[in-house]
């Protein structure tokens, strides 16, 4: 007797483990996370990317651990092997419990399906018809919008003018597929009522490094004096490579991310990519929680800082005005 209820015992012990592991299994949430100009590898737990780091950081405090109780399936430059929409297509049709898009993609993924919970960082979400309001986004999509109006491009202009005096026309470098879109509307009015004549340079999606140095030997060629870097994740993944040709051409630039100057950019006035992912995460949180997406409310960015690279503004040979030096938030030695 004694040795049936030992072994029953033990028997139970090491069942016990594996039934919970496969209920476990069967609980567990599926994210995908959708940012094609990212390595793969960027978009999961322990990342080299300090965003991605702070998601699922904020996710395990919140209760969601990668491997756990949460699968993530990344969908990063590796799986694009076509073009945006057929690769959002494939993770549409896998049917996830919520997906995280990066950018512009939103909008592709509002065509393919009104079902699933969409959480995103994109640009004006009521404008691409994403949302019917930031205070009551109906449908499927919620998320953070970094279009903070019309005006930051015009503050953006006042500051590399501020730093370049003599500034005379504008460059600028940006992602075809965003060209058309309500943000670089905005920073084209922007240039028209500074008087400021531009010399634009488009990257295709999936650009190359040959592809970025040509678009910068074509502003320079343009006669651009000064450039402004639009804000995409191609531009943000390959911040050192922008900063060094820029540099390499003469070319002051003012980028949208902090990371870019600490890449070697000259200036950014940019919004908070860290607490953007933090926010992010407390949405995927409420979505797997039960919440309908268009009843969380979309942050709005409010929130810019700036951000100063004395050594590049040495090496480009400009001085950096005393009152610019005092109001910038960050200043990289």
């Amino acid at each position: 007797m004694r040795r049936r209820v030992f072994l029953s015992v033990v028997c139970g012990a090491v069942a016990w483990p594996l039934s919970a592991a496969a209920q476990q299994s069967t609980n567990s949430k599926r994210l995908a996370i959708f940012s094609p100009a990212e390595p793969s590898a960027h978009l999961h737990d322990h990342s080299e990317s300090k965003s991605a780091r702070a998601l699922f950081a904020a996710l395990r405090r919140l209760g969601w651990i990668e491997g756990q109780n949460l699968k993530v399936e990344s969908y990063g430059r590796e799986q694009n092997t076509s073009d945006p929409e057929a690769l959002a297509t494939e993770v549409v049709r896998s049917n996830p419990d919520v997906i995280f898009v990066v950018a512009l993609y939103a909008v592709i993924f509002k065509k393919l399906t009104s079902r699933i919970p969409i959480v995103g960082i994109t640009g004006d979400p009521v404008r691409q018809g994403l949302a019917e309001s930031l205070a009551h986004p109906g449908g499927n999509f919620t998320g953070v919008t970094v279009d903070a109006g019309s005006s930051i491009y015009g503050k953006r202009i006042a500051l590399l003018r501020e730093m370049v005096p003599t500034m005379s026309k504008l460059g600028c470098l940006a992602v075809r597929l965003q060209w058309n879109q309500p943000n670089a509307g905005a920073f084209r009015a922007a240039a028209e009522t500074a008087g400021l004549p531009l010399a634009v340079s488009l990257l295709e999606f999936g650009t190359s490094e040959a592809d970025i140095r040509a678009a910068v030997e074509s502003i320079s060629r343009g006669g651009a004096n000064a450039v402004m870097i639009l804000e995409s994740p191609q531009v943000f993944q390959n911040s050192s490579l922008i900063a060094k040709l820029l540099g390499d051409a003469t070319l002051p630039a003012i980028f949208p991310f902090t990371e870019s100057v600490e890449a070697g950019g000259l200036m950014a006035y940019s919004f908070d990519l860290i607490e953007l992912y933090k926010r992010v995460a407390n949405n995927i949180d409420a979505i797997l929680r039960g919440a309908k997406p268009g009843d969380i409310p979309i942050y709005q960015v409010t929130k810019f800082e700036l951000s100063i690279n004395l050594k590049t503004a040495k090496q480009l040979g400009l001085p950096v005005p005393p009152a610019l030096l005092v109001g910038a938030d960050k200043v990289i030695e």
